[in-house]
């Protein structure tokens, strides 16, 4: 019989590569959780997509047993999140059903940008922290420095560092011992009526909603009836159980236990993460603070490349929605391209990974809008509009401000590459806020515009410093900003799916290199077709793709037909004419594609 004194709750937080789902199967191994048999490399990345780019998206969680060299047998609770900037809200949440952290750091890379963001929020809720070096099997491995850097740039001290390497198991019996010995047991009274804390939530096709739940006070039975307090909804609890890592059924969870319930709720949304779980027969006046919503930053329009595949996008986003509740989603029409979704993201790998779900899980071709965050467009009437899609901006004259999201950005990398990351961020926009530096290593810290980010910063970054430097972020809020709108025409009609918010310095450079990738990209029609760009009623930029030209005056034999000549080419002229008013130009998909690479760039 387990007491609460014997249990641990920890999560494994680093950054992303530096070997947290490695270490979690070896702890799961040498605890016997799974056999020799079961064992497969990052035994809890579930889904192919985590296990082919080798990040973890989803925070999993394991019971284990172990037996410490004292010979007492203990409960040891992992959860094991995710290293990524866009996935941060799934630290934090995990970060509050536990008491301790293990923190990972590559012992051949160091201190990186999401190591520094993920162990303050671990400090931030008072967590007993670890330090564990891993990779000390690699001959680039330097114990000394990176101790030194976590002592400098985090202030953790490392005297009890473990040195480990997933990938051999070296050094994983000594963590366990820590964890024992360093890691709090958790404080709760199993006396007191039922208090719970939803950590996460999701849909299972054959039992509806699993809900992971953190017992604080008490204990969750079977056939129990709850209460959940945000929606002040009963229900009665059908399933009770734990991950070993594979489910397991158990009769009751007691305080200080983490596990999962079912109780037949279909609707993910019913099931909101940080909310509080009670006796409904013993209801509780005060909730536990849980954590703030996850809140889309970026938003982009989701097309099917064939109008016959919009029911089955739909569909695929509606089955995606039920796992992830961060994701949001509305039909929209665009007159270029037809039916479909503006949907909102964490940011842009969360963007990646849903549309490579969608085209991979669910067969369907997309085309995706250039990505843009929510601004706030203040009217002169004293409204405020929450606008997401450019194409849908207001007239400038009713409109007195507009302000963007900003972000404090955290930039680790080596000295040598400061001059043009910090160029890079002056380009952007950027006011530095910090310098400093443990051993050859720079930690800048910058504000920075969300729009100027949200595309291809971090890939910036890596190209330019050859992968070494390593970039986090955090939204601090909203600022006024000389925003325009740029709108593209092409014939003289709006283009909305080509539409983009920018800094008004950027427009006519953008403006100018939009117009010249389009000349490029649209195909010659029979008459002469403008391409410009335009803040509001005034054109910035413009081309021109020149139309075919047949050659009316080969039937004419010998000279002097001059007004035979010139009948034929006024009557061809007449042609064009009419054609450009009624002819529709094609905007071949390349063409989207093609802009989408230049907002790329800028």
């Amino acid at each position: 019989m387990s007491t609460i004194d014997n249990i641990r709750n920890f999560a494994i937080i680093a950054h992303i590569d530096h070997g947290k789902s490695t270490i979690a199967d070896r702890i799961i191994h040498k605890c016997g959780g799974l056999t020799e048999r079961e064992m497969k490399a990052q035994v809890l990345d579930s889904m192919d997509i985590e296990r082919e780019r080798g990040i973890t998206i989803k925070a999993q969680t394991v019971k284990l047993n172990y037996k410490a060299k004292s010979g007492k047998e203990y409960i040891l609770n992992i959860i094991d999140t995710p290293g990524h900037v866009d996935f941060s809200y799934e630290v934090s949440r995990s970060l509050y059903a536990c008491e301790g952290s293990i923190l990972i750091v590559d012992s051949t890379q160091g201190v990186e940008a999401q190591t520094l963001a993920n162990v303050y929020q671990a400090m931030d809720i008072n967590h007993e922290i670890i330090p564990v070096l891993n990779k000390i099997d690699l001959p680039a491995s330097d114990l000394e420095k990176t101790n030194k850097q976590i002592e400098d740039v985090i202030g953790i001290d490392t005297e009890d560092a473990v040195p480990c390497s997933g990938k051999t198991g070296e050094g994983i019996e000594e963590i366990l011992e820590q964890i024992i010995n360093k890691l709090p047991s958790p404080k709760g009274n199993l006396n007191e009526d039922l208090k719970c804390l939803l950590v996460d939530s999701w849909y299972d096709t054959y039992l509806g909603v699993v809900i992971l739940v953190r017992v604080i006070n008490g204990k969750i039975r079977k056939n129990m009836k709850v209460k959940m307090l945000s929606t002040n909804q009963d229900y009665v609890i059908e399933k009770v159980g734990i991950f070993t890592p594979k489910p397991k059924d158990i009769d009751e969870l007691k305080a200080g236990e983490i596990g999962f319930i079912t109780t037949g709720i279909k609707i993910l949304s019913e099931t909101k993460v940080g909310d509080t779980i009670c006796d409904s027969e013993k209801p509780l006046v005060e909730a536990l603070p849980g954590f703030k919503p996850s809140k889309p930053v970026v938003f982009c329009g989701l097309f099917p490349v064939d109008s016959s595949e919009y029911q089955k996008l739909k569909d695929g986003l509606a089955k995606l929605r039920l796992n992830d509740a961060s994701f949001s989603f509305e039909a929209e029409s665009s007159s270029a391209l037809g039916l479909g979704f503006r949907c909102g993201f964490l940011g842009l790998l969360h963007l990646e990974i849903i549309t490579e779900r969608l085209e991979r899980e669910f067969d369907v071709n997309l085309l995706t809008t250039t990505p843009g965050v929510v601004y706030k467009v203040h009217l002169n009437k004293g409204d405020i509009l929450d606008l997401q899609n450019p194409s849908s901006l207001p007239d400038p004259t009713l409109i007195k401000f507009i302000e963007e999201p900003w972000i404090k950005a955290t930039v680790i990398t080596p000295d040598q590459y400061l001059g043009s990351i910090i160029k890079l961020c002056q380009d952007k926009r950027g006011i530095q806020t910090n310098l400093s530096y443990s051993g050859n290593r720079a930690v800048l810290s910058y504000e920075l515009p969300l729009n100027e980010v949200v595309f291809d910063f971090n890939d910036r970054i890596k190209s330019m410093t050859s992968g070494y430097a390593s970039f986090d972020y955090e939204i601090v809020g909203y600022r006024e900003g000389e925003l325009v709108k740029l709108g593209i025409l092409v014939n003289g009609e709006t283009v909305d799916a080509l539409a983009i918010m920018i800094h008004k310095d950027f427009a006519q450079r953008t403006g100018r290199e939009v117009c010249e990738k389009l000349k490029d990209l649209i195909p010659r029609h029979n008459f002469m077709i403008p391409i410009q760009a335009a803040i509001g009623g005034k054109i910035i930029a413009r081309e021109t793709i020149k139309g075919f030209k047949k050659d009316v005056l080969t039937k004419i034999h010998g000279g002097g037909a001059t007004d035979r000549k010139r009948k034929l080419l006024e009557k061809q002229k007449k042609g064009k004419a009419r054609s450009k008013q009624f002819g529709k130009v094609e905007i071949p998909q390349e063409a989207f594609i093609g802009v989408l690479k230049i907002n790329n760039k800028t």
